[in-house]
């Protein structure tokens, strides 16, 4: 692991970060709070969405956002939210490391403009100083966020940074982790440590949380699409397996392909869970239960069919229904789970606007609806962003 220059402009800078820590700490616990009330005291939809561009930090303290800035650990146009969870009247996005320049990978705002927020400002969540790139210990690369229903974020952390910088190579500053936060208390409630369950070539990609109410545990799955296989961890007894999932799944596939998983059940809250998981170029989906998972086999896969186009799974609802696009395609496209997996039973349910692709689909359970999170993304991946990324979250008409 290399460690970052401890030179008297970082050593100021780590020193004005604890310094945040606490005012940051303070700010955005009664930012929540207020969050809370609004939520019970108002009721209704709250607005139709949200816009950004970039990531406009709120740091409490100008000195530190120039430090970042003049040590190029501030860029605002290599900043892009590509995942995000709702939780109340606050957004929490994930802003992976891919290039240099990222001061957080993890933060919130607040979700609609018309709840007292003017702006979209990005909070460091929990806080800057717990997320340091190179510091031991510290969160380093958020590419996938889940939240569950006892409002716990779970933040899927790669540990490796700037994978899409042709000025500098992958560097790995952390160990691979899942992190669960308590958003009523911003308290960290569980650190995984995955690096037993991987490789030197893991690709970490997707994550999926399963609380059973049967027997009361939590089960985390990451898909670790190098190694073609999904990792499932029992919190309660801290263990886990990696289980391998059968050639087939990764036919048609490329060396550095993307594998999708999304957490389905029978029934909203209730039934038996299954992983859908497909390539993005692989020919077919299949779908693997989780209670085979959890004894750390695959057990029965079953294939549910030809994919009409290479899909990229967006989210759930939480139930049975599923989310996705076909790739490139402003289309954003439902299944049901219960139906078979055939183009008849695919419908679109919102388009994106012009240059525009989505990334995420979540769940906002005050308002009982669904929202996107979209990105003009392919701007950001051929480097031809002007002063940042603009970021629309959506509402989704009819999803329920």
């Amino acid at each position: 692991m290399m460690s970052l220059s401890a030179g008297p402009s970082s050593l100021m800078v780590t020193a004005l970060l604890v310094l945040h820590h606490v005012t940051a700490f303070t700010c955005s616990a009664q930012r929540h709070y207020s969050g809370r009330l609004r939520r019970n005291a108002t009721g209704g939809s709250g607005g139709e969405g949200l816009t950004w561009t970039g990531a406009q930090y709120r740091f409490e303290c100008d000195t530190v956002d120039a430090l970042l800035r003049d040590n190029g650990r501030y860029v605002p146009r290599n900043n892009i939210a590509l995942r995000a969870q709702i939780c109340g009247n606050d957004l929490y996005l994930a802003y992976p490391r891919l290039r240099s320049g990222v001061p957080a990978t993890v933060a919130t705002t607040c979700l609609f403009t018309a709840d007292a927020c003017s702006e979209a400002v990005m909070t460091p969540y929990p806080c800057l100083s717990v997320q340091e790139q190179g510091k031991s210990g510290e969160v380093q690369n958020a590419v996938d966020l889940y939240l569950d229903e006892q409002e716990v974020l779970w933040v899927l952390d790669t540990g490796v940074v700037q994978t899409l910088d042709k000025d500098a190579e992958p560097l790995r500053t952390g160990p691979p982790t899942v992190w669960a936060f308590d958003l009523n208390t911003r308290k960290l409630l569980t650190k995984i440590d995955l690096t037993c369950l991987t490789t030197p070539m893991s690709r970490l990609q997707c994550l999926a949380v399963d609380c059973d109410e049967t027997d009361g545990k939590c089960y985390v799955y990451v898909t670790d699409a190098a190694n073609r296989a999904v990792i499932a961890y029992d919190v309660a007894e801290s263990k886990g397996a990696r289980v391998v999932l059968p050639k087939a799944i990764a036919a048609g596939c490329t060396k550095r392909d993307v594998l999708y998983a999304a957490l389905v059940r029978a029934e909203c809250g209730g039934g038996a869970a299954a992983l859908i998981v497909t390539y993005l170029s692989g020919a077919r989906a299949f779908t693997v239960r989780t209670e085979y998972l959890r004894r750390g086999s695959a057990g029965k896969v079953t294939d549910l069919g030809v994919k009409p186009d290479r899909m990229v799974i967006l989210g759930t609802d939480g139930g049975s229904k599923v989310f996705f696009r076909y790739d490139g395609s402003p289309d954003v496209q439902k299944w049901d789970a219960a139906l078979p997996f055939v183009a008849e039973n695919f419908s679109p349910v919102y388009r994106s606007g012009s240059c525009f692709l989505a990334t995420q689909v979540m769940v906002d359970r005050d308002r009982n609806r669904l929202m996107v999170l979209e990105t003009n993304f392919p701007d950001f991946t051929q480097n031809i962003v002007g002063c940042g990324i603009v970021h629309n979250v959506r509402v989704l008409e009819g999803c329920f």
